[in-house]
């Protein structure tokens, strides 16, 4: 339905991160104050779609202003919002969106709504679903991405993985400090289930030694920790009697399964196999198991936090480039950062390389194991990984990963 002045709707879908709330703030402020639209929040993703259809929620609950509440006092007025983490509106899909009944639902709300266009702000996987939603309902759609694994594909950065970044980094300066003080061998294990995007940045940036990657490291096997027992080696024959791993989350278990565990598990091998290796022989290992091992978890710490400068630059800059493109009618289209500046791309090939990647059970935007990130981390020592003795995966990403027209 089309309205004198326009009816928008933003919802957050998927695992939530810094940013969030800093591109709803920018989305609302840009659409109030410049153009005099009404801006409605989803509560919970989809399911707030659901329960406006079931009549739990009445459209006017929804309108968002320009302060979404007031401070009382000499701070009244005063925005927050920009520098708070997580989301305002909500993050949650209970329901599964491709059954029928479910779909319709969230249908049926839309269309109560009386919406001209919908912001979603979501990662690979959410983003799928919504734009399947939308080609059902007709809807006129603008993405965003988000993410900390920053594995959305088209956009060189989503909101949320710089402030993570940091983060993971701050966590690894005071790792460093301790595992100094006591001779140990500190594995932290970071998010990451199919890119090591964040394991990467923030083990350059946290002074890391061994950096494991599903890129690069997808499985740790007796090689593996061979070359990993060997990095730490060196660095004792360096009079360095402690080290730092990071190893992201999507890294396999020798049988080829994913665990929530796999720190716990790096650092039993590490100390398994540096004994072997020591009764076998090898002089080089010896002693290396009697140094403490421990491992920290990071968990949704990773989540949380104030987004950092650059994420809410990027955010604010992402939520009025979205409302640009509802003013200029230009659909279907995804927010991307691409050469230092905010652009656009269209959605459908976007959404048809997510499923390809899915279907083929690959991530859609990994590391890239020649990128200058991985040089740049090999030229400082840092072991993560043998280089891929061919080039198959770069060839065939360079083919799958076409840029768009805009």
């Amino acid at each position: 339905m089309t309205h004198s002045k326009k009816r928008i709707g933003i919802l957050t879908s998927g695992g939530d991160c810094p940013g969030l709330n800093a591109v709803i703030r920018a989305i609302v402020k840009c659409a109030n104050r410049r153009e005099g639209w009404e801006v409605y929040g989803i509560p919970y993703g989809t399911d707030g779609f659901i329960e406006v259809a079931k009549g739990n929620r009445q459209p006017e609950e929804l309108r968002l202003w320009e302060h979404g509440y007031d401070i009382p006092g000499v701070l009244q007025g005063l925005d927050l919002l920009q520098f708070f983490s997580g989301s305002v509106l909500g993050s949650l899909s209970k329901g599964d969106t491709r059954e029928p009944e479910v779909a319709q639902r969230i249908l049926e709300g839309y269309k109560k709504l009386e919406l001209d266009a919908l912001i979603s702000l979501g990662g690979d996987g959410s983003l799928d679903i919504i734009y399947e939603l939308a080609q059902k309902g007709n809807w006129n759609l603008i993405g965003i991405p988000k993410t900390i694994d920053n594995d959305v594909p088209f956009t060189e950065r989503s909101v949320g993985f710089d402030t993570a970044v940091d983060t993971v980094t701050a966590a690894l300066y005071n790792l460093t400090f301790t595992a100094a003080s006591h001779e140990r061998v500190m594995v932290a294990q970071v998010m990451g289930r199919n890119a090591g995007h964040l394991a990467l940045h923030a083990g350059i940036a946290g002074g890391a030694d061994v950096i494991l990657l599903p890129e690069l490291t997808p499985i740790i096997n007796e090689e593996e920790v061979r070359r990993i027992c060997e990095k730490i080696a060196s660095l004792r024959k360096e009079m360095r009697r402690f080290a730092l791993v990071v190893v992201a989350e999507g890294v396999e278990h020798e049988d080829r399964r994913q665990t929530r565990e796999i720190g716990y598990y790096v650092a039993e091998q590490i100390k398994e196999y540096s004994k072997r290796f020591c009764d076998a022989g090898e002089a080089n290992f010896c002693g290396m198991d009697q140094m403490d091992t421990r491992v920290t978890v990071l968990g949704h710490l990773q989540r949380s936090g104030t987004p950092s400068s650059f994420d809410r630059l990027m955010a604010t800059n992402f939520g009025i480039k979205a409302v640009d493109l509802v003013a200029a009618e230009q659909y279907n289209r995804l927010v991307v950062w691409e050469g230092g500046k905010v652009e656009s791309k269209p959605l459908e090939p976007v959404i048809q390389h997510i499923r390809r990647c899915h279907g083929e059970r690959r991530c859609a935007s990994p590391v890239d194991p020649y990128g200058f990130m991985v040089e740049t981390a090999r030229s400082l020592g840092i072991y993560v990984g043998l280089p891929p003795s061919c080039k198959p995966y770069q060839q065939e990403q360079s083919s799958a990963t076409p840029t768009p027209a805009l």
